[in-house]
C-alpha cells in the first residue's frame, strides 16, 4: 500500500524505486500485487504515462488516510518510549502543593534532566485552557466539565485536633456529636466556610460546623492557633503529623476513621497524552499515598 501511494505522489514507478531504495520491477510488483488481492485495477500504465483509475484514485485517498493513522500510532509509540521532555506547567494547592505534590514532581524533574518545570501554588481554581497549564491538582470532589479529564491521585485523612492545653480546660469530646461545646478553627476559602466531615456507614458523611470566632485562609495558620490552645481543628493529617509527633497536637476521636479528602490530577482531554503528562500523573498516583500516612 504504501509503494502505491508513493508511486502516485511522486507520478511514476521509476521515482517511487530510487525514493523507496527498490528496483522498478520490484514496484510494479508491489502494485500489481494489490491489485490482484482486490481484483480491480487501479493504475493505467503506458509507456508514457500512468494514471489513476476511478477506483484508483477513491482507493488512494483512503490509503493516505490509512498509512497516515499507522504513521501516527508508530509516533505515539515513540513517544512512550522516548525521555520526557519540555515545559511541564502546573497548578496546585500551596500547602498540599509544597508539601506533598512538589517533591514527586522534582524528583521526576531530576529524573529526567530534559524535562523542565513551571509550578504554580495557588488555592484559587485555575482554567486549564486559558490559564495554559497542563495539569491541575486540586481537592475535593471533582465537577463534571465536559473535555477535562480527573484522576484521583490521594486520599487525605482528616483529623480533629487540639493542644493538650486547650483539652485541659475544655474537656475532651469522645464523639463528634460534642463539638457544639467547643471552639473551633474553621477554613475559609472564597467567603465559604468549610463544614467538618465525618464518615458513618452506608449514609452520607456527617457535616458539623462547630461554634467558631476564628476563620483563616491558611490550613498552616490553622494549625498554629490550634497549637496555641485557641480551639478544635479539622485538618488533613500529613500537615499536623509532625506537631501531634511532638506532642504540641492530640488527636481525638481515634476510634473513628477520619473522613478521606480526596486529591484528583486534571488534564485536558486529548487522543495522545504527551508522555510528560502522563508520566507526572503516574508519579504522583504512586508516591503521593506514602506522604497521607
Amino acid at each position: 500500500m504504501a509503494v502505491f501511494v508513493k508511486a502516485v505522489d511522486l507520478g511514476s514507478f521509476s521515482a517511487a524505486a530510487d525514493a523507496l531504495a527498490l528496483s522498478g520491477p520490484m514496484v510494479g510488483k508491489h502494485v500489481r500485487f494489490v491489485e490482484e488481492r482486490l481484483g480491480v485495477r487501479l493504475i493505467t500504465r503506458t509507456t508514457r504515462r500512468q494514471s489513476l483509475t476511478e477506483f484508483g484514485r477513491a482507493y488512494y485517498e483512503r490509503c493516505r488516510v490509512t498509512l497516515a493513522e499507522t504513521d501516527a500510532a508508530d509516533a505515539l509509540a515513540a513517544d512512550q518510549l522516548a525521555e520526557p521532555r519540555g515545559r511541564l506547567r502546573v497548578t496546585m494547592p500551596v500547602h498540599f502543593g509544597r508539601r506533598c505534590v512538589a517533591p514527586v514532581l522534582l524528583a521526576l524533574a531530576r529524573q529526567h534532566p530534559a524535562l523542565e518545570l513551571d509550578l504554580s501554588f495557588s488555592d484559587r481554581f485555575s482554567d486549564l485552557v486559558e490559564d495554559g497549564y497542563d495539569l491541575a491538582i486540586r481537592t475535593g470532589e471533582p465537577a463534571d466539565k465536559a473535555g477535562v479529564v480527573a484522576r484521583r491521585v490521594a486520599r487525605q485523612r482528616m483529623v480533629v485536633c487540639a493542644a493538650p492545653d486547650y483539652l485541659a480546660r475544655h474537656g475532651q469530646p469522645a464523639h463528634p456529636d460534642q463539638l457544639a461545646g467547643h471552639h473551633g478553627i474553621l477554613y475559609r476559602r472564597s467567603g465559604q466556610l468549610r463544614p467538618w466531615l465525618f464518615p458513618r456507614p452506608d449514609q452520607p458523611p456527617l457535616a458539623l460546623t462547630p461554634p467558631n470566632r476564628l476563620r483563616l485562609d491558611d490550613l498552616d495558620a490553622i494549625a498554629d492557633a490550634a497549637a496555641m490552645g485557641m480551639g478544635l481543628a479539622w485538618l488533613p493529617y500529613w500537615l499536623v503529623r509532625e506537631r501531634v509527633q511532638a506532642g504540641a497536637l492530640v488527636p481525638l476521636f481515634p476510634d473513628q476513621p477520619g473522613f478521606l479528602y480526596d486529591a484528583y490530577a486534571f488534564w485536558l482531554q486529548t487522543p495522545h497524552l504527551p508522555r510528560k503528562v502522563r508520566l507526572a500523573v503516574d508519579a504522583l498516583a504512586e508516591a503521593l499515598p506514602g506522604y497521607m500516612s
